[in-house]
């Protein structure tokens, strides 16, 4: 496959950071970072643009903070001039990367997501009788950076870019040579596509036709027990060997007929249900806003912006009873 070339230049132009700029922005205009961006907008992005064309970039100037939802996540926020820049790249190297990607990898890709990865599970709980779900433990902690760079000069034979990739590897470690800081958007998009040396594998080598992967979380289909246990087997050895990644322990196995386990949901093949750990979280969080709401600490609007998103969620599994009782029961007007 040609590999992608002449791309370092195009981020640099003046018009690709103002277009970066306006993603960035999105949702975040009353920020107080953004407001002094764009307070010396013209300036703030000639600085980005004079460091892309002296290759001097100023990156690496992350804010650290914890989050507890689903689990526990140190959370890496990149400056917001920092946000504008990893927006540029992507404008340009999107291509490349997406190009690689196969039809059933979901994460951070146009078209695609969250939604499009159930119904496809979905479909392949109707196919198959068996699935085995995995996932990789401290996915982002553990990719390699080496390996990441020789992913990337695979489809890319831009040098400049290829270094610049480099400098941004280099800004964080978990380990030595190793991880990406969760909570920015070139992190996502190269895990996403470091997986897809994985996916290629499954796709062309093991000739396995049902799979479906979401970032870290996949699931391999089967019409038997025993196949999918050996192919256990070998997915556990590619990946240590390959990419340098551990599955988690608890794997799971079982018959599709029992719902497929998958982004908070069980997928079945005529339906979709909230996992009961889901559930739980919808009914605390829920409980949790409307008392923030009630005890004056956020107005109707805050709690509007967080409630949302939150029943949104939802509304991808075959839950209108379930958010009637819960909504029936609350002290809020809706």
């Amino acid at each position: 496959m040609k590999r992608a070339g002449s791309l370092y230049n195009r981020i640099s132009s003046y018009v690709n950071l103002c277009e970066a700029y306006n993603k960035a922005v999105r949702g975040k205009q009353k920020r107080r970072e953004v407001i002094k961006f764009r307070d010396d907008f013209d300036a703030n992005i000639q600085k980005i643009r004079r460091q892309l064309i002296e290759k001097d970039l100023d990156v690496g100037d992350y804010h650290f903070f914890r989050v507890n939802d689903p689990k526990p996540r140190d959370i890496c926020a990149a400056s917001f001039a920092e946000r504008v820049l990893h927006h540029a790249i992507m404008n340009v190297c999107n291509h490349a990367l997406e190009s690689y990607a196969i039809f059933d990898s979901y994460a951070c890709r146009k078209g695609k997501g969250a939604p499009k990865a159930l119904a496809r599970a979905c479909e392949f709980a109707g196919r198959y009788g068996w699935y085995l779900k995995l996932d990789i433990r401290k996915y982002f902690d553990s990719i390699d950076h080496d390996i990441m760079l020789r992913l990337l000069a695979r489809r890319i034979k831009d040098n400049d870019l290829l270094n610049l990739f480099g400098d941004i590897l280099e800004t964080y470690h978990k380990k030595c040579g190793k991880g990406l800081p969760i909570g920015n958007l070139i992190s996502q998009h190269l895990a996403n596509f470091y997986l897809g040396y994985f996916d290629h594998w499954v796709k062309e080598a093991r000739m396995i036709k049902g799979y479906v992967r979401y970032m870290d979380d996949f699931i391999l289909f089967g019409n038997t027990k025993s196949d999918l246990k050996s192919k256990y087997l070998q997915v556990k050895k590619f990946l240590k060997s390959e990419l340098r990644l551990e599955l988690k322990s608890n794997f799971q196995l079982n018959k599709c007929k029992y719902g497929v386990p998958f982004l908070g949901y069980r997928a079945f093949a005529a339906k979709i249900l909230l996992s009961q750990a889901s559930r739980k979280r919808f009914i605390r969080k829920f409980r949790k806003y409307e008392e923030r709401f009630l005890n004056g600490k956020w107005s109707a609007e805050e709690l509007v912006i967080h409630m949302e998103p939150l029943i949104e969620f939802t509304k991808h599994a075959d839950t209108l009873n379930f958010r009637r009782t819960i909504i029936k029961g609350t002290r809020v007007s809706f």
